[in-house]
């Protein structure tokens, strides 16, 4: 039903948008917002810059305030921004399966694997287990059964009896569980193709991309693409001795054997953490140019990784930012398994032996200090590569439009300052958000289309 202060709210905004529509400069302000795409908190600069010739004649000049994009890869922060890292994203890990931006077309023949690490149990939670033929079984936790929108999901099914500080410490150092079985990994491989561990570089490199993705129960789990090269990376062929079959026990085996062990801690004492039971591992089929269905398979596992490359913590808003003080915690809008979690790391961060880890930095994260995206060295292109691509294509087409067409006879001069971030009022907000709704609609219905 529609309430007298739901049509007061309405008429009031569409009064400010009005307001706006017709205020001086909004062509131009327009203008700004749409060159960013409608980011949600944009840098304003202000400042000049001037595209000079070669004998130092001006060829344009421009003085006054532009926008620069906050490029948070965040969806809940900035839906704009959080698209375009995740078009990188998609970029990055293709070029790794199927060549391309730098990356030969034959590394799409190389053995691949798409793997899964996830944490270990740290106490029941409710869940919605399933047969094999996809039929929901009762839940492990409580013995009921759970719809998709349950909000026990995933939460403990005894929150006094879970392990919230082996959680959050798990959480604190899976990256170095990560690193660990990267290491592992090529110790297993050295061992079963019969090369000395030392020797292994000489015949072949490992090679992968992953991404951290939330549980439901606040702990990640990576997503992985890993693909084995000949000894020079992706421009070799591996030996022929590594299989599917072998790379997926070769990540199944290295993930059972690592370990970490936490600070010691008279408080807490020390935990011992490892990876989860579940660990998973498909083999991504090597193909020939060409092959279209390999091609749509590779594409999927891109999209997946590039998918989760710009979540959160699944915990909602509460926390994208920050904690500054404890007392904030308890006004979070989050789950009581969430804000637990958010108070353990505050409480283990101010605990001297795990100062190192500064827990209270990223508490906000339930403890995870990692980044959403790496990838090694060698897998593909860089973020920066893609990123300075994007600028020097912009670059030219503005230049082409001066009728330039040789750059190298000209020097752009710029000198920028920062005056503030965001927008200065709600309307401004809303149309800003309307822009970005328009282009990423635009943007989906092209890749569609494609």
């Amino acid at each position: 039903m529609i309430t007298t202060a739901l049509v007061s709210r309405l008429s009031t905004a569409d009064e400010r948008l009005s307001n706006l529509v017709r205020s001086n400069g909004f062509a131009e302000w327009k203008r700004r917002v749409e060159g960013v795409g409608g980011c949600a908190r944009p840098v304003r600069l202000a400042g000049s810059s001037a595209v000079q010739a070669g004998d130092g004649s001006a060829l344009s000049q421009f003085e006054g305030m532009i926008f620069t994009a906050c490029g948070n890869r965040r969806e809940a922060v900035c839906a704009a921004c959080s698209a375009r890292y995740a078009a990188d994203t998609f970029q990055l890990v293709r070029a790794g399966l199927t060549g391309g931006k730098s990356v030969p077309e034959t590394v799409s023949e190389h053995v691949r694997v798409f793997a899964t690490l996830t944490a270990p149990s740290f106490g029941k939670v409710h869940n919605q287990p399933r047969t094999r033929s996809g039929k929901y079984r009762p839940c492990t936790g409580c013995g009921e059964y759970h719809h998709d929108a349950d909000p026990r999901l995933g939460m403990p099914a005894d929150p006094a009896s879970y392990d919230y500080i082996g959680a959050v410490l798990w959480q604190a150092h899976c990256t170095e569980l990560w690193r660990r079985f990267t290491i592992a990994a090529a110790r297993h491989l050295a061992a079963a193709l019969g090369i000395p561990a030392g020797q292994l570089k000489n015949h072949l490199r490992i090679s992968y991309a992953k991404v951290a993705e939330y549980q439901r129960r606040g702990l990640v789990h990576f997503h992985a693409v890993v693909r084995v090269d000949g000894p020079d990376g992706p421009d070799t062929r591996p030996p022929s001795g590594v299989t599917e079959e072998l790379l997926c026990s070769v990540v199944r085996s290295a993930a059972a054997s690592v370990r970490v062990s936490s600070p010691e801690s008279d408080a807490v004492g020390t935990r011992e953490l490892v990876w989860g039971e579940q660990v998973d591992a498909e083999p991504i089929a090597p193909h020939a140019s060409g092959d279209v269905d390999a091609l749509v398979h590779d594409r999927k596992v891109a999209g997946y990784i590039a998918k989760y490359a710009t979540k959160g913590t699944g915990a909602t808003s509460g926390v994208d930012s920050r904690i500054r003080n404890e007392a904030s915690i308890e006004d979070l809008d989050v789950s009581e398994h969430h804000k637990t979690m958010i108070a353990v790391s505050w409480w283990l961060g101010g605990l001297p032996e795990f100062e190192a880890l500064n827990l209270r930095r990223w508490a906000h994260m339930l403890g995870f200090r990692g980044h959403f995206l790496t990838k090694s060295r060698r897998y593909s292109v860089t973020f920066g590569a893609l990123r300075s691509a994007r600028t020097e294509h912009r670059q030219a087409e503005q230049l082409a439009a001066l009728g330039i067409t040789d750059t190298d006879t000209v020097t752009v001069v710029a000198d920028w300052a920062m005056t503030g971030i965001g927008y200065h009022s709600d309307a401004e907000r809303e149309f800003a958000a309307a822009i970005a709704t328009r282009h990423l609609t635009r943007t989906a219905g092209k890749e569609n289309a494609a």
